[in-house]
């Protein structure tokens, strides 16, 4: 028998650590002590998925020593570009060494090396070992340097995704081979650490020149065979290539102390991990470190099995077992009372089996439950087709009830069954609870809201996990391939755990009043935004390109611009740099030092540019570089970005759309994120022509008027405020009237722009401070003159602001006028800055969520009438309080009005409500 080769994990720990940290949006808070927990949280999950899962014999972690290292001898400005670590993270990672070494995960830090040095070091000495040659070594790590590590027993592996970085992968993705991994990393230069590389080569161009020539040295042996600006670049680094080249090559160290038997993994300490756990709140987590610490997994005491466990002593219950009568159904008649069941039960819950999550992804079956315990799947497409049914006959008999609003539906992240069906001509409707989004509301700062997760924390259930059937990483298979029994259990088990958990959350819902949020909004909204996604956007890519040129032009003569100014060629993009020149040079005064030096964030050059003199050019610098950014941010993050989505199958966009990732409400986008497409400046409307309307048709795009505002007069019942919207007039300069004390009609555009700015303010909680900085000319005495005016005049408003902070510091949370709840934690903290964030977030989370609220039942209102009228119709994209539509062109201005009293009528608020829409061919021309 052949012998079973040994594996070593090594953890890139801080790479480890900022990827849980920004990985949790938001964040997470222990409830026992308030601190920060989401990094020492995703890292735990990591330690529970390699110890509990992976099973490694060799296991080490490398983390960075403070202080400096050989590199910062040889550049001084290496890694100067980096941002100080968050105060929030700081604070976490004393916990991470002390979770691992709970974890019995040794740690290895020396002072002078990085971690990737400390890597490079084991694996060169774990593959010098003649009694180790049998080791596999995957190093936990996505950092790209450490691919010069890559050999045929080396490769990087990513545990969340499975994905595996060996030689056969390098060369797939890069197109060059481990040896040459320093040659590119030095060509191409590294902004997070200050390597300066050739300057225009990037990625790709990198991995052309080494596949030609094999080498930097390769490279600039022939460098007469290289033109154009390529080989000019190529010369103006030669002086800093070697230096480039030493910065990124790891150095390994042959005083490291290190033998590969103390890393074999030790039992985890539960004495120490379970005090943490609970501190942290991590409850689940303990579960977890008693069933590594048992035996499931690394260690082969024998341990009493989970069903034969008896309660522990601190009173938690073991898992538990569900009675479960789950069919398969195979035959007409079977899927004939499948169906007369559906149609007769008060709530079914529903799922869909694909081959893949991916847009293309194709249905394998539906599953059903109609009572705890009671399930059924029908498979459409399996190993053996020959057993059951196909497509036709089975969306003959479940479509109408799939479609009907009658039949009332649960589910969990019902989202993406809707898009699977629409595929199939089938359209979801009667949804009415969707446990993904019941957790979020209910207790939106648990890490995990996945069915597997919330089943195993609320039911205390362990759900088959979807690697028992189809495996993990590159041997994942495919769901059309899983055996019919085993298909069966685990389609049907989703369906009954998302009923069981509707009727375990729907009474919370009911208690904490979010029930009708949930039924008559969030879960009929689902069903629209998969629709949306579906649908798509036309975007046409000459238009990108011909504005990624334009705006590439005028950085580079924004470039030479800064350059002439400055007297000097500098690196735009590097802080320390930049602050040389505005500060040294030029001789601005310091406006704001952080922890890495002198600030030049957009602030600091917003105040440096208004001291901008026409009779010394040095002074243009700021705002040359204030513009340069704008577009340079422009030209990578969105024409790029837009280029690269549209689907080459029909020229759109299909972004993804979130409901309830942001602390208000919110819906976001990803895929690209189209929320954030810059609207304030020319330049960055202009990206809106791109997006256009298909042959025959027009787009419709229509959003509220002032909405922010109306919601502040209608919770406020301010007199004053609700008189000028009942009145039509122009609201900013009604203010500007009240606080000002001058006839309407006095009122100048300056007081019109004061009143304008502080009604936006009061929405976001103000402060005096924050108001100078809006309005210029206007000091922080004046403007807390200006805020004490407005609420005098607006003491409705006033007392509104307080209700809200009162109800927050009572109850710990705000709600919405739908009942929606946003904690707010800060209230109750030391820091006198972190109550002041606490009470603007409490004022801002009622307005900004209530106005949420307010869209998302209109987009559900609007698409019920596109539905019921038949109308030529279709909704493409949300972004915060506007709408874009597609309407054939002969009945684009009927729909358009169709929109605008949908939306006006969507909500009953004390003050009228109103839409504004605009049709045109493209989105920029619908705006005017």
């Amino acid at each position: 028998m052949a012998n079973v080769a040994r594996s070593l994990y090594i953890i890139d720990t801080f790479a480890q650590i900022f990827r849980a940290y920004y990985a949790i949006r938001n964040g997470m808070r222990s409830n026992v002590t308030g601190e920060p927990t989401h990094a020492v949280f995703g890292v735990a999950g990591l330690m529970v998925k390699v110890l509990g899962d992976l099973r490694p014999d060799f296991i080490v972690a490398a983390a960075d020593a403070p202080g400096k290292t050989h590199r910062d001898e040889i550049y001084a400005d290496y890694k100067a570009t980096r941002r100080a670590t968050p105060d929030d993270l700081v604070s976490q990672i004393p916990l991470v060494f002390e979770m691992l070494s709970g974890f019995g995960v040794p740690v290895i830090l020396k002072t002078g090396l990085e971690a990737d040095d400390i890597i490079a070091t084991v694996v060169q000495r774990v593959l010098a070992d003649p009694e180790a040659t049998d080791v596999q070594i995957r190093i936990l790590s996505k950092d790209k340097d450490l691919e010069q590590l890559v050999g045929p027993r080396v490769a990087m592996f990513d545990v969340p995704t499975g994905a595996i970085v060996d030689e056969s992968a390098l060369m797939a993705s890069k197109g060059i081979r481990p040896d040459q991994v320093i040659d590119l990393l030095a060509l191409t230069g590294d902004t997070s650490d200050n390597v300066p590389g050739v300057d225009g080569v990037g990625p790709k161009t990198a991995s052309q020149l080494l596949k030609e020539f094999g080498s930097i040295d390769g490279i600039y042996s022939h460098l007469d065979a290289i033109t154009g600006k390529k080989r000019e670049n190529l010369e103006a680094a030669r002086e800093t290539i070697g230096l480039s080249r030493a910065l990124v090559t790891l150095h390994c160290d042959p005083e490291l102390p290190f033998e590969l038997e103390a890393t074999r993994p030790a039992r985890p300490d539960l004495a120490r991990l379970l005090p943490l756990f609970e501190r942290l709140d991590f409850h689940r987590l303990k579960d977890d470190a008693r069933r590594i610490a048992g035996g499931e997994g690394l260690f082969e005491e024998e341990f009493i099995s989970v069903e034969q466990q008896p309660l522990p002593e601190n009173g938690e219950a073991p898992t538990v077992r569900w009675q479960q009568e789950y069919t398969c159904i195979r035959t007409a008649s079977e899927l004939a009372a499948l169906a007369s069941t559906l149609q007769t039960t008060a709530l079914v819950a529903f799922d869909t089996e694909t081959t893949g999550l991916e847009r293309d992804a194709q249905l394998c079956g539906l599953s059903f439950a109609w009572a705890e315990g009671k399930a059924a799947y029908v498979p459409i497409r399996s190993p053996q087709a020959h057993l059951h049914l196909a497509l036709a006959p089975v969306m003959r008999a479940l479509g109408p009830i799939l479609e009907s609003r009658d039949v009332r539906k649960c589910g969990h992240n019902l989202k993406f069954d809707a898009r699977v069906l629409l595929r199939y001509g089938c359209t979801l409707r009667g949804v009415v609870f969707d446990s993904l989004f019941a957790s979020n509301l209910l207790a939106a700062s648990e890490a995990s809201h996945k069915l597997d997760d919330l089943v195993a924390r609320r039911l205390g259930y362990q759900m088959t996990a979807i690697s028992q059937l189809i495996g993990t990483g590159s041997e994942q298979a495919s769901m059309d391939t899983v055996d019919l029994e085993a298909m069966t259990h685990y389609a049907a088990e989703d369906t009954d755990a998302a009923l069981r958990l509707y009727q375990l959350m729907q009474p919370e819902l009911e208690s904490a009043g979010m029930a009708s949020l949930l039924a008559d909004v969030e879960a009929p909204l689902s069903l629209v935004l998969a629709r949306m996604e579906a649908n798509g956007i036309l975007c046409d890519p000459e238009e990108l390109t011909r504005q990624g040129d334009a705006l590439t032009t005028r950085v580079d003569e924004l470039k030479l611009s800064v350059f002439a100014a400055a007297g000097t060629e500098f690196d735009l993009n590097s802080p320390k740099q930049l602050a040389d020149v505005l500060f040294d040079l030029i001789g601005f005064k310091v406006v704001r030092k952080t922890k890495t030096g002198r600030s030049t964030d957009v602030e600091v050059l917003e105040k440096l540019a208004d001291q901008e003199d026409a009779h010394d050019p040095r002074t243009a610098v700021p705002r040359l570089i204030m513009e340069y950014r704008q577009l340079s941010k422009l030209i990578s993050t969105y024409l790029g970005n837009l280029k690269s989505a549209i689907d080459p199958a029909d020229g759109r966009i299909h972004t993804t759309f979130h409901q309830l990732v942001t602390a208000t409400g919110r819906i976001a986008s990803q895929g690209p994120n189209l929320q954030n497409i810059p609207i304030r400046k020319e330049t960055g409307r202009q990206i809106r022509k791109a997006f256009r309307a298909p042959h025959g048709g027009m787009l419709i795009c229509a959003d509220y008027s002032q909405i922010e505002l109306r919601i502040l007069a209608h919770l406020s019942r301010d007199e004053a405020l609700t008189a000028a919207f009942m009145a039509e007039q122009d609201v900013h300069a009604a203010v500007a009237a009240q606080v000002f004390g001058v006839p309407l009609e006095m009122v100048t555009r300056e007081m019109r722009d004061r009143a304008k700015t502080i009604n936006f303010g009061i929405i976001y909680g103000v402060t005096a401070y924050g108001l100078a900085r809006r309005i210029e000319e206007l000091d922080v005495a004046g403007a807390s003159k200006l805020i004490a005016d407005y609420k005098a005049r607006f003491t409705g408003i006033d007392r509104f602001l307080r209700q809200c902070v009162d109800q927050a510091l009572e109850h710990g949370y705000v709600t919405t006028f739908m009942g929606r709840r946003r904690a707010i934690p800060e209230l109750r903290e030391s820091s006198p800055t972190r109550r002041a964030l606490g009470e603007r977030l409490a004022i801002n989370s009622v307005i900004q969520g209530s106005a949420a609220d307010l869209i998302k039942l209109a987009m559900v209102r609007l698409q019920q009438r596109i539905d019921d009228d038949r109308l030529p119709l279709k909704m493409l994209l949300q972004i915060h309080d506007e709408l874009v539509l597609e309407s054939p062109y002969e009945h684009a201005e009927g729909m358009a009005e169709v929109v605008r009293r949908e939306m006006e009528h969507a909500m009953e608020l004390t003050v009228p409500l109103r839409a504004e829409s605009g049709i045109g061919r493209d989105w920029f021309s619908c705006k005017g």
